[in-house]
């Protein structure tokens, strides 16, 4: 992939890269609104059109005008413009847009990393990649494939980003003892990370297809699959509504029926609610206190510093809309009815103290599907955490059960 790198001001922008940086630090942006960036500075000797921008950024799909606006809006800010302070992307009435700083260019090349078919997959040599392909919808799904050996796809989840999960706290021990032995395959969700935010439909069946789209693009014909928290409703869906492409299936720290629909009291759907508004005033206000709440639930044996970390790490993950929209639907998910379904042997992995998803979800899971065994760990925390005594216990049961 051939590109330039162009310097301006503080900021640089690596069109083959499709990377932007801020005084040596990267600056993440909505994949899109790069795209809309990367295009006006490449044609910066003239005003670009507006149906021209919606053309290259939306590759064919239909673009609303908010849709438009937001990715415009998006890219200013990311270089410290706005609409009425048009110092480098300038509107031309009329004519469209056109970048105006001042900047330097110079050429560059990425080759392209070689690759080797290993049982079935695609493997990169030293260093990852990160892909595209497009879910049924023209949804754009970013991948990634890491790691030699037999495949292990993980289904996505909310709070990933392809681009950051490697150094992240939260995340980096998950890639490392996921790949070790193995190809992992993972991919950020519609709406997240750096697959597209424009996320439209969010259905079940929307989930399904995505993963779907990057087996295919991969080249994987049957996988184990890994659902972690949310992800493991899509994860229980996909091999009940896939037996022929799921060889086995793991789970942990995951549920059929989401808190709003497993309540089955009013105290319980009055503590769903609570918990529900606690996080949409959170991601509408970033009010410390309230993202502190909802990041102790998952990191149930963290520091306030850390919550602190997990609050920062879902703001470069999403946008505040999409936040809300996660919480909302996957409280309202229900794969109780299809998991009777999984054929695939299935191993599911729960923590005794989970602060955000009850043990009796695992309960719930290893009764509905056929073919499955239930691990229950002692900790209080939802997402493992490096130092976590349970956390190498999971690695060992998960690489056990791949063995067999």
């Amino acid at each position: 992939m051939s590109g330039a790198m162009y310097h301006f001001g503080e900021y640089e922008l690596d069109t083959g890269r499709r990377r932007l940086s801020h005084d040596g630090q990267q600056v993440h942006i909505e994949p899109e609104a790069l795209d809309l960036l990367c295009h006006l500075v490449e044609h910066h000797d003239r005003p670009v059109p507006t149906a021209e921008l919606v053309g290259t950024v939306g590759r064919g799909r239909a673009v609303s005008d908010a849709a438009f606006a937001a990715w415009l809006r998006a890219a200013r800010l990311a270089i410290g413009d706005s609409g009425t302070r048009q110092q480098s992307i300038r509107t031309v009435r009329g004519r469209g847009f056109q970048f105006v700083a001042r900047m330097k260019a110079a050429s560059t090349s990425v080759q392209a990393s070689p690759t080797v078919r290993v049982t079935g997959a695609v493997s990169e040599a030293d260093h990852e990649v990160i892909r595209f392909c497009r879910s049924v919808d023209g949804t754009r799904i970013a991948y990634a494939v890491t790691g030699e050996g037999p495949p292990l796809v993980k289904t996505a989840n909310w709070l990933t980003h392809l681009d950051l999960d490697r150094t992240t706290p939260m995340w980096a021990h998950w890639f490392d003892g996921l790949t070790r032995g193995r190809q992992l395959i993972r991919y950020d969700e519609r709406g997240c990370g750096l697959s597209a935010w424009d996320m439209g439909s969010f259905a079940l069946d929307d989930l399904v297809a995505d993963l779907d789209s990057v087996a295919d693009a991969v080249g994987l014909d049957r996988f184990p699959l890994l659902g972690v928290s949310q992800g493991g409703a899509v994860a229980v869906a996909y091999a009940a509504l896939r037996p022929e492409r799921v060889s086995r299936l793991v789970l942990t720290s995951a549920y059929a029926r989401g808190q709003l629909i497993r309540a089955g009291s009013d105290d319980e759907r009055d503590a769903a609610e609570v918990d529900l508004n606690i996080a949409r005033v959170g991601w509408r206000s970033q009010d410390s206190s309230f993202l502190r709440y909802v990041a102790s639930q998952f990191l149930a044996d963290a520091t306030p510093a850390e919550w602190d970390a997990f609050a920062a790490y879902q703001r470069q993950t999403t946008s505040a809309a999409n936040g809300l929209r996660f919480l909302e639907e996957f409280a309202r998910i229900d794969v109780s009815g299809i998991a009777h379904q999984v054929t695939c042997p299935t191993l599911i992995v729960h923590c005794r103290d989970d602060a955000r998803i009850p043990v009796s979800q695992a309960l719930e899971l290893a009764m509905l599907i056929p073919d499955s065994r239930l691990v229950l760990l002692e900790s209080r925390n939802h997402l493992f955490t490096a130092d976590d005594p349970a956390w190498p216990t999971f690695l060992s049961h998960l690489d056990n059960f791949l063995a067999e």
